[in-house]
């Protein structure tokens, strides 16, 4: 019997420990001794570099304990027999490989076609479907840049540190100044993506739409699209896929 969880979006940080008890209590429950755990983007608020794993005397912003808190939790979960993978969101995308391997974890591709019960299954964190949204899809090509990135995790620590908040405060402000609709997918690029990677069931988070939409791509085949929810204190989101195949989007108390 197989079992796979996927989850997205729980943007944790310092200021945020009910969430961050609620995950590390689902790590020691619900997705003890499942096959594997795909973290879809977004599982931290920010990521400054994998550097700030050596720098817990120096971050008074308590994310460098955090992140040793969780890659042990995680590290524990892979030693008991659950592989577990991690992709970019568009908040933690300078996570390397470092932080996977001291989480007991691997990096994997935004998007990335997997198979279950044979049958093909998009997964991706989904800001690059919001299409609407220009503001944002330059920033995501500037942020997703090699050089840009090498820059970035040249700068001191305490620079990195304020470029992080910084970042948050424009992301919060811009959010609040937009309409719904432009910060959804675009539905034509959810066709256009799922028929270019030979697909009927796609999983993404990002858009905190927790959801299950039907619907038919260009040669009429039915399609689903399944919208992971960001974890809130006492609330979280998953998807279970099991021998057969079939994914089931559930909210989980945490």
């Amino acid at each position: 019997m197989s079992t796979t969880l996927l989850i997205s979006d729980l943007h944790l940080h310092p200021e945020a420990p009910e969430v961050t008890e609620g995950f590390l209590g689902w790590l020691d429950s619900r997705a003890r001794g499942v096959d594997a755990l795909y973290i879809l983007g977004d599982f931290f608020e920010a990521w400054i570099g994998d550097d700030l794993l050596d720098h817990a005397d120096q971050d008074p912003s308590g994310n460098a304990a955090l992140a040793l808190r969780v890659t042990a939790a995680l590290h524990r979960l892979a030693d008991d027999g659950t592989q577990i993978y991690l992709m970019h969101g568009n908040r933690d995308f300078l996570l390397g490989h470092r932080f996977a391997a001291a989480a007991g974890a691997k990096l994997v591709t935004d998007p990335a076609v997997l198979r279950f019960a044979d049958e093909p299954v998009l997964l991706m964190h989904g800001d690059s479907l919001c299409t609407r949204d220009e503001a944002y899809m330059a920033f995501r090509q500037q942020a997703r840049n090699p050089a840009w990135q090498e820059q970035v995790l040249a700068m001191p620590l305490a620079d990195r540190l304020q470029l992080a908040a910084a970042l948050r405060q424009q992301s919060g402000e811009a959010t609040s100044n937009k309409a719904e609709d432009i910060m959804d997918v675009t539905p034509q690029e959810v066709i256009d993506t799922m028929r270019d990677h030979g697909v009927t069931t796609l999983i993404h988070g990002h858009t905190h739409r927790p959801a299950v939409h039907e619907l038919e791509l260009d040669d009429l085949r039915p399609a689903r699209r399944i919208v992971l929810g960001d974890w809130q204190p006492g609330q979280g989101w998953e998807v279970e896929i099991g021998p057969n195949g079939n994914p089931t989007l559930r909210e989980v108390a945490l």
